[in-house]
């Protein structure tokens, strides 16, 4: 059995294919750039032929593309969007409009512009070009499932904030399944509201089962797969993105409390003072929200004492550094031996939750080196 897992994050795209007649450790890796690294590269080399563009497809993830998409305007070159392109950048086409200069056309419209303008396909997931940089290598792709993680903030309500918005979801998700897994949905379950989870199974043309999961939990889910990690009862553990920072306080029932901040927010002091207010448990939503995070939220007030023989703290994700002279003792986690696709395992790992029928053998390679975690045991 072989499954394709795409972990899709602001400055790379980290895959994973599983095959479950190899050990882990010999499963075929790409870390490759991200989608919106892509779109951002094109649109800068528009930016210096001085080219007009259009941005066609679906919600994507933002970022370099956006401050790109700005540059171009700025410099004085138009940028056409349809309505899904644009919502890249904003739910709020007027704000596209208004605030960054971006033309928002319809479908038929787009097609009738100059054929000469750069025309980009916007879309987090490109099967087709990953297959096409396996099949480079002699490699064809014919999995028999296929896992996406993406991070989405959600369709949030004129005049609602969308840092509000995504941390309600996430209370939701944990109180109706207090597991990791329970932010992966086969594409067909997705809800409504979070629409690049949605853009993702949109712009999937194939057949194999797909499922889609935020890029947080899978990346704290992939962690909890490191041996030493695994050996706690309970255990804090920080996903230190580019952009977001989630720290989960997990225990034998599943998530005791979680916080989601901006990395761009904190240094280490104020991470380093998050972490301990999780684990002590009076973090409060405000203080993580009142400082332009999302927020935090405690689901069991019984403190986690950090001060462990073996390590305080267990930390993942690409600007993990931030946390190398954390006075919590931290133990960067490296499951199977790759931090990178740590991602790419914990997506799996919910796959095994999601696809029931995959299951039994997808936990039989995670249990032949770590063994899954107690607290989220399938």
């Amino acid at each position: 059995m072989k499954i394709l897992t795409v972990d899709v994050g602001t400055g790379t795209q980290d895959i994973f294919l599983y095959d479950s007649e190899l050990d882990l450790e010999n499963g075929y890796k790409l870390v490759m750039p991200s989608p919106t690294m892509l779109v951002a590269r094109r649109l800068r080399q528009a930016t210096r032929e001085g080219a007009p563009v259009l941005l066609t497809g679906v919600i994507m993830g933002g970022g370099p593309s956006q401050w790109a998409t700005t540059d171009h305007v700025k410099a004085g070159y138009p940028v056409y969007a349809t309505p899904e392109a644009a919502r890249s950048f904003n739910d709020d086409l007027d704000y596209v409009e208004r605030e960054m200069g971006i033309r928002v056309v319809g479908e038929d419209e787009a097609k009738t512009l100059d054929g000469k303008m750069l025309r980009l396909s916007l879309r987090d997931f490109d099967l087709g070009m990953i297959s096409a940089a396996f099949a480079a290598f002699g490699v064809m792709l014919d999995p028999d499932a296929i896992g996406v993680a993406v991070f989405d903030h959600g369709d949030s309500p004129p005049g609602h904030s969308d840092r509000q918005f995504r941390f309600d979801y996430l209370d939701r998700r944990i109180r109706a399944a207090n597991r990791l897994s329970a932010f992966a949905y086969r594409a067909p379950d997705l809800p409504p509201i979070m629409t690049r989870l949605n853009a993702v199974a949109e712009s999937y043309e194939g057949d194999t089962p797909l499922v889609v999961m935020d890029t947080a939990p899978a990346a704290i889910l992939g962690a909890t797969l490191d041996p030493r990690v695994a050996s706690h009862e309970r255990v804090m553990i920080a996903n230190v993105g580019n952009f977001h920072t989630l720290a989960f306080r997990l225990g034998p029932a599943g998530i005791e409390g979680v916080f989601e901040h901006h990395t761009g927010e904190v240094d280490l002091t104020r991470l380093d003072n998050l972490l301990a207010a999780l684990a002590n448990s009076t973090l409060k939503h405000e203080d993580v929200f009142g400082d332009m995070g999302h927020g935090a939220l405690i689901y069991n007030t019984d403190p986690l004492p950090l001060d462990q023989p073996d390590f305080g703290v267990a930390v993942t994700g690409p600007r993990r550094n931030l946390m190398r002279a954390s006075r919590h003792r931290p133990y960067f986690a490296v499951p199977y031996g790759d931090m990178m696709i740590a991602g790419c395992f914990g997506l799996l790992a919910a796959m095994a939750d999601v696809l029931l029928e995959l299951g039994d053998t997808i936990r039989a390679s995670l249990r032949g080196k770590a063994g899954v975690a107690p607290w989220d045991a399938g």
